[in-house]
């Protein structure tokens, strides 16, 4: 029976998101950039691996990322809605500078997304292993390339809203078979209290290096062109309070009916996982994991080449930017696994994180407004931190 109520589930839902009313609504278009982002690859891992460090704990940690990345979008949505007029020198180069954080930490998130791709591309076929998952990613990065350099990113660009409704749909069809499991669970006593498996400063810094995996609410700042700040500051809003109550329902259904000795932690443990809940998971969950992963490696590898050559005031062209960023990303792709790529993603957005709360610290300086400068210059001190202390999943 739950192998029906599930893709069901996802079809419904799938219907409901392509309601005119809805799909053609500003704040719901405006939405779909950030919340691809938050809850694409973050998706994937954060099961598995905050269950494997944190047992029971689980939920409450999933509360504090979602609390700590609301915290950051607060001065990023701060920084929209500050006007321009009457910005210093010190605020204009720090603004720039987290510019420049930002184009590199596009740089190593497409070889996280990409990564993740290789390995759920092969996770259900006897070429399961890093060396060929390594493969397929680095097939990816050539034909982003060559892509990039011949035709451009237009046409695959258009895949993200596509990629959202598919994403949403399959997600509402694993809460649901996952909430189905644990009531099982529950009903026969059989739902579990993992320990955690780390010292406190460890769970500290490892949930520093996790930081990336709620990230992406930030694409709203740069959506000008396409939106007002009032929509952009109202759909960053919405869209990090809707991807935190997934995350939320998630992390706290998959904490409680997995023991440890159930997970064998990979960046695809997550298909393993979801096997036991229901035979037609991992297939949806694959489809959904290349879809999602291939269209945000889309997106920050356009996003990074324009902004490089924003920045560089068109010496380095977009297509200079895409060779680099490959050439980076097959270099991180054959020396580190997935794990210690996200920790390395989770310091450079961290870095950005600060720099951004630095500018909104300054801008609420300028205005007069104390309680904001505090808070927000307590908020770079705190992002600092992260990218500082932040350690892989070993």
């Amino acid at each position: 029976m739950i192998n029906w109520i599930i893709p069901l589930t996802s079809l419904a839902t799938a219907a409901i998101l392509a309601v005119p009313r809805l799909s053609r609504a500003e704040t719901w278009r405006a939405m779909t950039t950030p919340l691809a982002s938050i809850i694409g690859s973050g998706f994937l891992v954060l099961g598995p691996v905050l269950n494997a460090i944190y047992g029971a704990w689980a939920p409450a940690i999933m509360a504090l990322l979602c609390l700590v990345a609301y915290l950051i979008g607060a001065a990023v949505r701060y920084n929209i809605a500050d006007r321009q007029d009457g910005r210093g020198r010190a605020e204009i180069a720090v603004d720039h500078l987290s510019s420049w954080a930002l184009a590199f930490a596009y740089f190593i998130a497409v070889a996280y997304y990409l990564n993740l791709f290789g390995a759920f591309a092969v996770d259900l076929t006897p070429w399961h292993d890093e060396f060929h998952a390594r493969l397929v990613t680095s097939a990816i990065f050539i034909v982003i390339l060559v892509v990039g350099l011949t035709r451009g990113f237009s046409a695959l660009e258009r895949m993200e809203q596509v990629s959202v409704g598919i994403k949403l749909s399959i997600i509402a069809g694993m809460l649901v078979g996952l909430g189905i499991y644990f009531g099982e669970q529950s009903a026969a006593g059989a739902l579990v209290l993992n320990p955690v498996t780390v010292g406190p400063w460890q769970a500290i810094t490892l949930g520093f290096g996790l930081i990336v995996t709620v990230q992406g609410f930030e694409t709203s700042r740069y959506l000008g062109r396409s939106y007002s700040p009032e929509v952009r500051i109202r759909s960053m809003r919405w869209a990090q309070l809707a991807s935190s109550a997934i995350y939320l329902v998630y992390i706290g259904l998959a904490s409680y009916v997995f023991g440890h000795q159930d997970i064998d932690l990979d960046e695809a443990a997550i298909i393993s996982m979801m096997a036991v809940v229901a035979p037609v998971l991992p297939i949806m969950l694959v489809g959904a994991a290349l879809s999602a992963q291939f269209s945000a490696a889309i997106a920050d590898t356009g996003g990074a080449g324009g902004l490089v050559a924003e920045l560089t005031g068109d010496r380095l062209k977009p297509g200079h930017a895409y060779a680099l960023l490959v050439a980076t990303g097959l270099a991180l792709t054959w020396s580190f696994d997935v794990f210690e790529i996200i920790s390395h993603a989770s310091r450079a957005f961290a870095l950005y994180y600060a720099l951004q709360a630095a500018v909104a610290a300054i801008a609420a300086s300028r205005a007069g407004e104390r309680g904001h400068q505090l808070g927000f210059g307590l908020l770079s001190a705190f992002a600092l931190a992260m990218a500082v202390l932040g350690t892989p999943v070993e």
